[in-house]
């Protein structure tokens, strides 16, 4: 009851005085929730605790090439998935949680080049956390966490879209490769 009031969707004539409509701030709201619940988890919690597990400084004192490689690859990342999310809102009228999906198919931007370049920007953010930590174990959960959205959009994603967008995925599918 809970999820369902916080993801309701009010009505678009209650526009407010500065032209945001009470809809439109609802969902903000919920992609910030949802990417803080979900990305935040797989990019942000659990390289975290790997890193506090495996005794790596959270702050390196001497910064060398694979920390300015890694950051970089971390900025990209945050750029990419950053703007798939707000993609997902503004254009899909949803948000990035199967609790709460798209209601349009997202089909611009990055979306062009990629059917997922939101997972794109999420692997690109934990490689790069793993150069720059020089982490290992970072780098076998880069692995492990590619393996988990394959199988995530094979099972769950394109057979959602494929009944939620129908003909308008299939081509889509069909102009579009899954990663690049």
């Amino acid at each position: 009851m809970l999820y369902r009031n916080f993801c309701a969707f009010p009505s678009n004539a209650a526009a407010g005085a500065n032209g945001y409509s009470k809809t439109m701030v609802s969902l903000l709201i919920r992609n910030l929730f949802f990417t803080m619940l979900q990305p935040g988890v797989v990019v942000g919690l659990m390289p975290y605790l790997i890193l506090r597990y495996t005794g790596r400084e959270i702050v390196p004192a001497v910064w060398g090439m694979m920390h300015f490689s890694g950051a970089a690859l971390m900025i990209v990342g945050v750029i990419i998935a950053g703007s798939c999310i707000l993609r997902f809102a503004t254009e899909g009228k949803g948000t990035i949680s199967p609790l709460d999906p798209t209601k349009r198919l997202v089909n611009h931007g990055l979306y062009k080049y990629s059917r997922n370049p939101m997972y794109l920007g999420a692997i690109t953010l934990v490689i790069g956390e793993a150069m720059f930590w020089s982490s290992l174990a970072l780098a076998i959960y880069s692995v492990v966490v590619f393996i988990g959205f394959n199988l995530f959009i094979i099972l769950h994603e394109e057979p959602r879209c494929r009944r939620d967008f129908g003909d308008e995925y299939t081509e889509y599918c069909q102009n579009v490769r899954r990663w690049l």
